[in-house]
């Protein structure tokens, strides 16, 4: 259980002290996961209908809310419905991010000013439901990376809240501890080809530049999910998050798989790596100590 550090605040803008802020932004950017089992995110009256898979559209796992770039839906993108209800999806998934980012700014105020926000998701398909490939399939242990989205270090965030209405637990495994994985995985991979990171950018595979580090870390990514007997290692954790929990953590550093569940409200938040309480624990610095250069 040294991965999950539990913590006792029931409301979303906790203002602990600020050495206890330190204390758990250290276990955070060591890749633990923060977890709240009483911070509930109560849906009002007019939301609970939105606790059905059938607002999917079918191109999408989960309803995710971007204003800006999704105005002609009410701010939201994966969804079907009339306007109505997909203002009313945006409205709800938009009072979540609210509070997720409050959350973070009063945990953290070191982070505050330095927030990218990403966009905010509502996932009320199950998860044991999902046909995908093996490097689409997040019921298998693994770190964030994305193929088309290079971040050269940038942090990725992320508030994570079961919303089922009944008892049905988020189930995750929790793998070691990132500095342990990178270890194992780092010496497997081949050095990115010279070049490769302005031909994929030039070709529009890629949003920007590929750096090594986004290299290592994709590289990671695939080779922890295509090894079996990394997958089945006993010494992970699987831990259930209950309905009515709250859960954080770095999603590019802390190991995880999502084994079953249905109906989750998430956050996603970008940090660099200066804004950080510890920056010297960040994959991206890791991974330069183990490799022994500089990858960003």
């Amino acid at each position: 259980m040294y991965r999950i550090v539990e913590l006792p605040y029931t409301g979303w803008s906790p203002a602990p002290a600020e050495e206890e802020s330190r204390r758990l932004a250290g276990e955070l950017e060591l890749g633990k996961v923060l977890y709240l089992p009483a911070l509930r995110f109560p849906l009002q009256p007019s939301e609970q209908p939105f606790l059905d898979p059938r607002w999917l559209s079918g191109t999408h796992k989960s309803v995710s809310y971007e204003p800006v770039r999704a105005a002609d839906t009410g701010g939201v993108r994966g969804a079907q419905g009339s306007p109505v209800e997909l203002a009313g999806l945006a409205a709800m998934i938009g009072r979540f991010q609210a509070d997720a980012l409050a959350l973070i700014r009063s945990l953290f105020p070191g982070y505050a000013a330095h927030l990218r926000i990403a966009p905010t998701s509502f996932r009320p398909g199950n998860v044991e439901s999902r046909k995908l490939s093996w490097r689409k399939d997040d019921t298998l242990l693994h770190v964030d990376s994305f193929p088309s989205r290079p971040n050269r270090g940038e942090r990725i965030l992320r508030v994570f809240t079961n919303v089922h209405p009944g008892d049905e637990k988020r189930v995750w495994k929790v793998g070691d501890l990132f500095e342990q994985t990178a270890a194992e995985f780092l010496h497997r991979i081949p050095p990115q080809t010279p070049g490769a990171g302005h031909v994929l950018k030039a070709l529009r595979i890629t949003k920007s530049h590929r750096s090594k580090y986004d290299h290592y870390m994709l590289r990671m990514h695939d080779a922890m999910k295509q090894d079996v007997g990394y997958q089945s290692r006993a010494s992970h954790l699987t831990f259930g998050f209950p309905p009515g929990s709250t859960w954080i953590c770095f999603s590019d550093q802390t190991a995880h798989a999502a084994l079953s569940g249905q109906f989750m409200m998430e956050q996603t938040l970008h940090l660099p790596i200066a804004a950080l309480y510890y920056p010297e624990r960040s994959p991206l610095k890791v991974l330069e100590r183990l490799y022994g250069g500089a990858l960003a």
